[in-house]
């Protein structure tokens, strides 16, 4: 694709909190460009996006999906993404390559747990954003309170570009504001067609207010916008979408746009949207990367002549094609058959076939260009977080940052039939997922599964046993806590053994500390104390210690190791006695250091019917909870809580108890919290009777 034509890609995410509705937006926008002929519903289990089994059945999206669409002479690749807490890896590794996104919200809900998640998501990776008001024919829907809740918790400033007509099952149809035009949907076509219509004539004092206030907002940062209101010259339509794309693309507002996926009304706006406000690749700046031979920075800009860079942000294995390697192309051009450098292990790999996906499906291609994003199907040891470039001018990306697993489980192979099958595909999932971890439990043999929550492990093994053919036996799932100190300590460790002959000598002093930054390693040695492979050695000691923990097995976190000095002996001395003595003086700096646990804390949030309020807090409270926000909306309240992780496993079976089905919940990591003096105990028995 010639650099010319990328001002006619955009390319997206949607994302939103679990029940947005945003699989069926999704579904409606393919529906609507003619991208699919048949409108797939959650409920049948016919999605084309949700096209996994373990979606279909629990009406819920797990992986992020891409697929292409057309619409006003523009190509739209859309990446669709999971709405759990414990799949928002999949968000996060989709919002690193989009130019765009596509904010979900409930005209229930409002913006909840997972809407603010997605939001701090995009703005991490300077994702300009569209808010589309979701489920406004439901009961409870209020497009006003959602746009100041947006309001309230963010700080790009909420612009209606809409309104709706009509309230609950009386919604019928949008009125822009941008072309002082409404318009009402057919239902007789599911919605494919919809007419211009007069704006309700006791609507316009309203239209005119939020359009003054449209324009108040836009005045800040738009000086022509500025210029033409303060002359008194008539604002044009295209005066309008100039600066709200501009504002848009500067990340100062947010479009905000109305509908009903599930009801077929206010989509094809929607679209439109995408096209007037959302940048293409030549409005995004160049990607930015580093060159592994000078380590310097270097910027790739979105043209199809420069050379060709791109980014492997995600791995799916295709039970026919392999695994399938998900890229952004940012610079250049690749062809099928090309040989291109994998960075930073610089290594000349093939690129075997390229595609673009639909869903599951692979429609194949003969190159990629600037701009797209598409897959590489049979590429040699892929890995999430690989740079693929020219090979003359290689380039590294950064890659994306993964959260630790939180919750862990046991598993067992049923049969040595499934034992022998079993570390492939565990190795094949954990390669498509960085967020699972698998290892092998020294004491008991046993191989441990982590991951981000209980249903994200949930869907790990049934996959085993569905894809894999894998049957296991699977142990309750557990905390992962973490380890820390609250105080500071120094330890000396010594690994001597001198008795003739080549020995061991390694002296290494350390320092712990609590640290409000993370971990941190500071080498406070003098100059000329240790040899670099020494010093180098004593560094990547300390970090082992980080990840295996000393009291119970836990990484440890938020500790500063400071390498105060050390000395070492010119024929004695080896790498390997230094690793040994740094471990030492850790462990003991560590136990000195008045050390503790700290556990997972998930906010959660729990919509329910006003009769049963009393059944849902006190059931929270009795899992040491803590309420934060009660709020009412229209028969209905909304709970949000803090309560500890191990206190949730089974809660959505218990609320559903408590509420006859009809209260609903969401739940997301919020901090690590040190544990009570009993878990205290029960993690290291030896804390008996010595209080934090």
């Amino acid at each position: 694709m010639e650099s010319t034509d990328l001002a006619h890609i955009r390319n997206i995410g949607i994302a939103a909190h679990i029940d947005a509705g945003k699989t069926t937006t999704t579904e409606r926008i393919l529906y609507y460009s003619g991208r699919i002929h048949r409108m797939g519903d959650i409920d049948d289990g016919n999605t084309q996006m949700d096209w996994m089994a373990q979606e279909r059945e629990r009406g819920i999206t797990i992986t992020a999906a891409a697929t292409t669409v057309q619409w006003l002479e523009h190509r739209i690749n859309i990446i669709d993404t999971p709405g759990h807490v414990d799949f928002t890896v999949e968000v996060e590794r989709s919002l690193k390559v989009l130019d765009g996104a596509i904010i979900v919200l409930c005209g229930v809900g409002g913006v909840e747990p997972q809407s603010e998640t997605v939001w701090r998501q995009a703005d991490r990776y300077h994702v300009p954003r569209l808010a589309f008001v979701n489920k406004l024919d439901r009961s409870g829907s209020d497009f006003y309170r959602v746009t100041k809740m947006m309001a309230e918790k963010f700080e790009q400033i909420p612009v209606p570009v809409q309104l709706p007509i009509g309230e609950e099952d009386e919604f019928k149809g949008i009125i822009d504001l941008v072309a002082e035009k409404a318009f009402v949907w057919h239902t007789d076509d599911l919605g494919a067609t919809f007419e211009e219509v007069p704006i309700p004539e006791e609507r316009l004092p309203e239209v005119v207010d939020y359009r003054h206030r449209m324009i108040d907002v836009l005045t800040t940062f738009d000086e022509q916008l500025l210029e033409k209101y303060m002359a008194g010259t008539p604002i044009e339509e295209g005066d309008l979408k100039r600066a709200l794309r501009k504002g848009t693309i500067a990340l100062r507002i947010v479009p905000v746009f109305c509908g009903s996926a599930f009801k077929h009304k206010g989509i094809q706006k929607l679209l439109d949207g995408i096209i007037h406000y959302l940048p293409s690749p030549l409005d995004v700046p160049p990607a930015r990367g580093t060159n592994p031979k000078t380590e310097k920075e270097e910027t790739r800009p979105a043209d199809a002549k420069a050379p060709f860079a791109a980014l492997v942000f995600k791995l799916a294995s295709d039970p026919q094609r392999g695994m399938l390697a998900y890229i952004r192309v940012y610079s250049g051009k690749v062809e099928q058959g090309e040989v291109v450098m994998s960075v930073p292990e610089m290594k000349r790999v093939r690129i075997p076939k390229l595609a673009i996906m639909h869903a599951n499906r692979q429609q194949e291609v003969e190159s990629l260009s600037a701009g797209e994003i598409g897959v590489v199907i049979g590429l040699k040891e892929p890995r999430t977080g690989q740079t693929l470039a020219n090979l003359a001018h290689p380039i590294a990306f950064e890659p994306v940052k993964y959260p630790e697993p939180v919750v862990f489980l046991a598993i067992e192979p049923k049969t040595k039939a499934d034992e022998e099958r079993l570390h492939t595909s565990l190795d094949t999932l954990a390669l498509e997922d960085p967020t699972f971890k698998v290892r092998t439990d020294e004491e008991t043999g046993q191989l441990i599964l982590s991951g981000m929550g209980e249903l994200h492990l949930e869907i790990l093994i049934d996959r085993l046993a569905r894809d894999y053919k894998v049957a296991v036996h699977s142990g309750k799932p557990q905390v992962s806590y973490r380890e820390t100190v609250t105080a500071s300590a120094s330890a000396e460790g010594r690994f001597i053994r001198q008795a003739g002959g080549k020995g061991h000598y390694a002296v290494v002093k350390i320092m712990l500390e609590p640290s409000a930054q993370g971990n941190t390693i500071v080498d406070e040695l003098k100059p000329g104390t240790l040899p670099r492979e020494y010093a180098a050695a004593v560094s990547q000691a300390v970090h082992d210690c980080f990840e295996s923990g000393v009291l119970a097995g836990y990484a440890v976190v938020n500790v500063k190791a400071r390498i105060l000095d050390g000395s070492w002996h010119e024929q004695d001395s080896a790498e390997v006695d230094f690793k040994v003595a740094a471990s030492q003086a850790f462990r003991e700096a560590f136990m000195a250091a008045s050390p503790t646990f700290l556990e997972p804390i998930m906010e959660l949030e729990v919509v329910t019917p006003d009769q049963y309020l009393g059944n849902v807090l006190g059931d929270v409270t009795s899992r040491d909870g803590r309420i934060l926000h009660l709020e009412p909306v229209k028969g209905h309240q909304i709970i949000k809580a803090e309560l500890p992780l191990v206190k949730t496993f089974g809660y959505a079976t218990q609320l559903r108890s408590l509420s006859q089905g009809r209260a609903a919940n969401s739940m997301q990591f919020s901090h690590f919290s040190q544990v009570d003096q009993p878990t205290r105990e029960r993690l290291y028995p030896l804390f008996a009777g010595k209080p934090q």
